[in-house]
């Protein structure tokens, strides 16, 4: 069976990620519809994909083709299109990352969805990448707890990776006017550490949670400049080490998740955002030195996550929403203690 899908949302992921991907899913997924917020990039990919276009939400709802519903609109309308929809009847959804702003939101949204036996998937890539699949199998048959894990991300602008992922561009939005960011102000410095860790921490701290599950203790979190955060967390008995930084035009990325146990060290890392290279490359050193490289699979996260809703319509995978809770509750903790601790060490 092939699902129909609407996607809400035009930005430049649903141009270079959801929409290529869809059709990569050996026909469980074809897009049928796109809607903006009135900029017009949703008529735009819409034509690429052979799809519909529409301002707004209701009419995307009202279509009798959309399946599914993919919300991948900004982070602060999450919440609302995934009720939005829900309403509508839909019974499928796919949200990109984060769910929702704050933990107990995230948890009425899933209490909400499992009233109605709505299927959701929240589309943190990295956890269904299928090398972080193979690492943790390759870590739960090692004899020896986690000693330590560390996160290294460094991101380029996105826009290089829009670019060669899309061929051409499409239209760009309007100008968004920020204020300069001063890294000196303890609340700019502690909502930028927040937003980031729930917009880019989410990614892997779900995989953190993974490794040692219990509640981690925040040791430290700092702003980086110039735009990042630096914290660490204890957790289990092992530390976690978690660094981003927005780089300048001209670098290249780098996200990389290493987890040393005493007996072997796991590197898995992940290619740039945006770019369809197959999934992470994991490479394990043993004790005596021996190193392993696994190949890259074909399949990345992104199609991954696709194909894991595609089990749950048929019934072949169960839908987990207290772990989808869990993880929730495990990020955006972590966001909140980070931005506190920010803020009460600018005051010491």
């Amino acid at each position: 069976m092939t699902w129909g899908v609407g996607i809400i949302g035009s930005g430049p992921g649903v141009a270079a990620l959801h929409a290529p991907t869809l059709a990569r899913t050996d026909g469980d997924f074809r897009l049928v519809h796109v809607s903006d917020a009135g900029s017009g990039r949703a008529a735009v990919i819409a034509e690429r994909f052979g799809a519909r276009a529409s301002t707004g939400v209701d009419e995307l709802l009202a279509d009798p083709d959309v399946d599914v519903v993919a919300v991948c609109s900004p982070p602060a309308q999450h919440a609302a299109h995934v009720r939005a929809s829900l309403a509508a009847g839909r019974r499928a959804i796919f949200c990109e990352k984060p769910l929702a702003d704050t933990a107990d939101e995230a948890d009425r949204l899933i209490a909400e969805c499992a009233a109605v036996g709505a299927l959701l998937v929240v589309g943190t890539n990295h956890l269904f990448d299928p090398a972080w699949v193979r690492a943790t199998h390759h870590l739960s048959a090692l004899d020896g707890r986690i000693a330590a894990v560390t996160v290294t991300l460094c991101l380029s602008p996105n826009d290089r990776y829009h670019a060669l992922t899309m061929g051409e561009p499409i239209p760009a939005g309007a100008p968004v006017h920020r204020p300069p960011l001063d890294l000196d102000d303890p609340e700019q410095s502690a909502a930028i550490v927040r937003q980031l860790v729930a917009g880019l921490g989410v990614h892997d701290l779900p995989l953190v949670r993974d490794l040692v599950p219990a509640a981690p203790d925040l040791v430290w979190a700092r702003p980086v400049a110039p735009v990042g955060f630096d914290l660490a967390l204890r957790a289990n008995g092992a530390l976690v080490r978690f660094t981003t930084v927005m780089l300048p035009e001209g670098a290249d990325s780098l996200w990389r998740v290493s987890v040393v146990t005493a007996g072997a060290r796991v590197e898995v890392e992940f290619p740039p955002p945006f770019a369809h290279v197959g999934g992470a490359l994991t490479t394990v050193r043993d004790a005596q030195g021996v190193q392993t490289v696994y190949p890259i699979d074909r399949r990345d996260g992104y199609e991954a996550e696709w194909r894991a809703l595609a089990a749950l319509l048929r019934g072949e995978a169960a839908m987990e929403y207290d772990e989808l809770r869990a993880d929730a509750a495990f990020v955006l903790g972590i966001a909140d203690a980070a931005a506190a601790a920010v803020r009460a060490e600018a005051v010491r």
